[in-house]
C-alpha cells in the first residue's frame, strides 16, 4: 500500500501524489507535455536532494524495444475471449521497486466486454472495465478514481501504422458523482514498430502515445491536469506488453507542478 498527503490506496492504479522529480529523458523520444513547464518547488528540490545523497534511488530505464519496419501486412487484433487472462508486474518507476502484479480476466463478452482484476496484494478490484465494442473503452478503472465516458474512446490507434494520429473529445464522470460531467481529450499518436522482451516474451508491439488533457473533478483546486501515457500494444494478444503511465498538475495557489505517481505495468504471462 501507498500512502501519500491526500490517499491510502494500492499502486495498481495511478493516484493524486506530491510530484517527485521525473528527469527529462524518462521517456525518450516522446512528446512531453506541451503547456506544463519543467519547475520545481522547494520542497521537491529538497526531497530530490535527499534521495541523491542517501544513494538509494535508481529509477527505472526507459524500455529498449528494436525498433522495426511497419510490417507489410498488419496482424488482425485477435477478438477477446472468456477466461482470457493477462498478469502484468507493476513498477514504481521513480524509484525501480516492483510495488504488485494485476491480472485481468475477461469475464464476459458480447456487445460489452467486461474485464475483472485482482491485485496481488489486495485481492479483486470491485471496478471493472468495459469495452463496448471490443477496443473501445467505456468504463475505466486504470485511473482513480475510475472514470465512465459519456461515449467510447479507443484503447489503441484503429490504424496500426507509424505516424497516425487522431484527437478525442468526450466527457466522463466518476462513482461518487453521478450525473456531473466533466471535460475529457485525448490525442494519441503511433510512434512505430518496436520488437519488446518482457516477462512474458519477445513481441512484435505497436507503440503509441496518449496525451490526456481533462477537467479534474476537483476542479476547485486542482488545475491544467494532463496524462500522459505510452503503450506497447501486441495485435496477437489483443491487449498491451507494456503500458507507462504519469500525470501532472497544479494546485490553485502554488506555483509547482504536482505528479500523479509514475507506474509501468510489464506483462508477465498469460493465458486462454
Amino acid at each position: 500500500m501507498f500512502k501519500c498527503g491526500k490517499c491510502i490506496e494500492t499502486a495498481t492504479q495511478p493516484s493524486c501524489r506530491e510530484e517527485f522529480l521525473r528527469l527529462p529523458g524518462d521517456f525518450a523520444g516522446e512528446p512531453e507535455p506541451s503547456d506544463v513547464p519543467v519547475r520545481m518547488g522547494r520542497r521537491q528540490l529538497i526531497l530530490w536532494l535527499a534521495t541523491l545523497s542517501a544513494g538509494c534511488v535508481t529509477p527505472l530505464p526507459a524500455p529498449l524495444g528494436r525498433s522495426r519496419p511497419d510490417p507489410v501486412v498488419v496482424p488482425p487484433v485477435r477478438p477477446p475471449k472468456l477466461g482470457q487472462t493477462w498478469t502484468y508486474g507493476v513498477r514504481n518507476v521513480f524509484n525501480g521497486q516492483p510495488i504488485d502484479s494485476l491480472t485481468e480476466t475477461v469475464l464476459s463478452v458480447g456487445d460489452k466486454i467486461r474485464i475483472g482484476r485482482v491485485s496481488g496484494h489486495a485481492g479483486p478490484f470491485r471496478e471493472e472495465e468495459i469495452q463496448g465494442p471490443w477496443g473501445m473503452i467505456l468504463q475505466d478503472p486504470h485511473w482513480t478514481p475510475m472514470v465512465t465516458f459519456s461515449s467510447a474512446l479507443p484503447l489503441w490507434p484503429q490504424e496500426l501504422k507509424t505516424g497516425w494520429n487522431r484527437d478525442y473529445y468526450t466527457r466522463y464522470e466518476i462513482p461518487d458523482l453521478k450525473g456531473s460531467l466533466f471535460d475529457w481529450r485525448l490525442s494519441m499518436t503511433v510512434l512505430g514498430w518496436e520488437d519488446l522482451v518482457v516477462g512474458a516474451g519477445t513481441f512484435r508491439t505497436l507503440k503509441f502515445f496518449n496525451h490526456i488533457r481533462f477537467q479534474s473533478h476537483e476542479f476547485y483546486y486542482r488545475l491544467s491536469s494532463e496524462r500522459m501515457e505510452t503503450l506497447w500494444f501486441v495485435p496477437e494478444i489483443g491487449r498491451w506488453a507494456m503500458r507507462r503511465s504519469s500525470g501532472v498538475y497544479y494546485i490553485e495557489g502554488f506555483g509547482s507542478r504536482m505528479r500523479e505517481d509514475d507506474l509501468e505495468w510489464s506483462l508477465q504471462s498469460m493465458s486462454g
